[in-house]
């Protein structure tokens, strides 16, 4: 466990104290085969299960009776045979002693913890399934159907787990520099592998090889591209070719299982072309300003809108956008260039708790998602930042044929865009830079002791020296 006994403790009274009634449900995560039963994936725990039992073994469910403040852990100890292919491991009632957990049993218990408290009346709670197996045991314990259980998850403790797990402690930070540690070693080896005849797979394989040996994994598939343009553009065959962009988003996922999560967008020849140094600046200078704006009480909405407000202006110095700008940023035609959203929360979870919703974690009765815009409607996160956030911070700019023939086929937002000038821009591909922010008492920092060479004078001067 990564915490002592007593953290995991509290964060389990602080949700009793939340919840106040009706029997909890913490699904741990099982083994997942890749093509036949004993062969696995990595074995990955679920975030929430882990944040408050802090242990990794699979077949395992938490168990917590708000009313009564009796705890459970769930599960059937190994037997011989397990021990011969994968060695002894504690007992479950030896890991419920570690995470302080007074009561355990077999799997069975489970379903006549649930047939009680569902004989009872009382409320069963559970946050939204994400893998079938335990969609499956779900519908075996309580009669919901899987296709009915996202929308019969418990919002009370959806949001009662977003409360706790969007608010980082110390420790938890610490463990988050831990990850970009790994993930400033994977960049900077990856802006050194490029170079022309180089491969995307090659780079991306490297990288990887890193977060593997180093930490857990990846914090999610890492995207390395020289089609930068593609929003998940993951690696190819192909060389990198003279003259281009590498568009390089990966982070790594420490042992614990908290996660690093930066972009970096390098020239393949060293140095930028006039072209794309000016492109390029835009994008610092928005990722800047983002970091300039995020504090305490700031709504992220807002900082979204100031890091637009940044590329807007200096596309429109470039010629590329015109009119005025808080009519085009209204209007949405930013979003042909900046299709995605500033940022998303970060912690155990690449995006954090993205799983139980992106309303309830990214937004609040404050600040709602605006659906109806392209472009707006990707943001992950609107609400009032609160010290102990950490966010990603990563504008982009991004050049996508399609996207680009479609809305001058459509004359959409054309009163601020010029589109023969942009026409020439179609091979450009795309660019983001990206890092992880932690909102402090009086704004915040960057996550990391060493940052990864960004401006443009230091990314080309490293360069130089491979």
């Amino acid at each position: 466990m990564l915490f002592d006994k007593q953290t995991y403790i509290q964060r389990r009274q602080a949700l009793r104290q939340r919840m106040q009634n009706g029997l909890i449900l913490f699904f741990g995560n099982n083994e997942s085969p890749m093509n036949y039963p004993s062969n696995g994936y990595k074995f990955r725990q679920d975030s929430s299960f882990l944040y408050y039992f802090g242990l990794q073994r699979d077949g395992l469910v938490g168990v917590i009776d708000a009313d009564s403040g009796d705890e459970w852990l769930i599960g059937d100890d190994i037997d011989i045979e397990d021990i011969v292919w994968f060695g002894s491991v504690e007992s479950v009632g030896d890991m419920a002693y570690a995470c302080g957990v007074e009561k355990s049993g077999p799997m069975s218990r489970l379903e006549s913890l649930v047939q009680e408290a569902q004989d009872r009346g009382r409320q069963i709670h559970f946050l939204p399934p994400y893998r079938h197996d335990q969609m499956i045991q779900l519908m075996d314990l309580t009669g919901i159907h899987p296709r009915n259980q996202r929308s019969e998850a418990s919002l009370k403790l959806i949001q009662a787990v977003v409360a706790q797990r969007i608010v980082k402690s110390p420790e938890e930070v610490a463990e988050i520099e831990r990850a970009c540690a790994i993930g400033y070693e994977m960049h900077t080896t990856a802006m050194k592998m490029c170079q022309p005849g180089v491969t995307e797979q090659e780079i991306a394989g490297r990288i990887s090889g890193i977060a593997s040996s180093r930490g857990c994994i990846t914090s999610f598939p890492s995207i390395l591209s020289m089609h930068g343009e593609i929003m998940h553009g993951y690696p190819s065959p192909c060389p990198l070719e003279a003259g281009r962009l590498m568009l390089c988003d990966c982070g790594a996922e420490t042992n614990e299982n908290y996660c690093s999560d930066n972009t970096r967008t390098t020239p393949i020849s060293g140095r930028f072309t006039q072209r794309q140094r000016e492109i390029y600046q835009i994008v610092v200078d928005a990722h800047d300003r983002a970091f300039e704006m995020a504090a305490p009480e700031v709504k992220w909405w807002d900082v979204h809108f100031g890091a637009a407000r940044v590329i807007t202006e200096g596309l429109k110095a470039l010629g590329l956008m015109r009119g005025d700008t808080d009519a085009s940023l209204e209007a949405g035609a930013h979003a042909l260039f900046f299709p995605h959203g500033l940022g998303h929360a970060m912690g155990m979870d690449v995006h954090d708790m993205e799983g139980l919703g992106q309303i309830h974690v990214g937004f609040d009765d404050e600040v709602r998602p605006r659906l109806d815009q392209f472009g707006t409607n990707a943001l992950r996160f609107g609400r009032r930042l609160k010290e102990g956030y950490v966010m990603t911070d990563e504008p982009g700019i991004y050049f996508i044929p399609a996207l680009i023939d479609e809305w001058r086929a459509k004359g959409h937002c054309a009163e601020f865009l010029n589109f023969d000038l942009i026409e020439q821009y179609k091979d450009f591909g795309g660019i983001r830079i990206e890092d992880d922010l932690l909102i402090t008492a009086d704004g915040c920092r960057y996550l990391g002791e060493k940052m990864i060479p960004y401006q443009v004078q230091d990314l080309e001067a490293f360069l130089a020296q491979r």
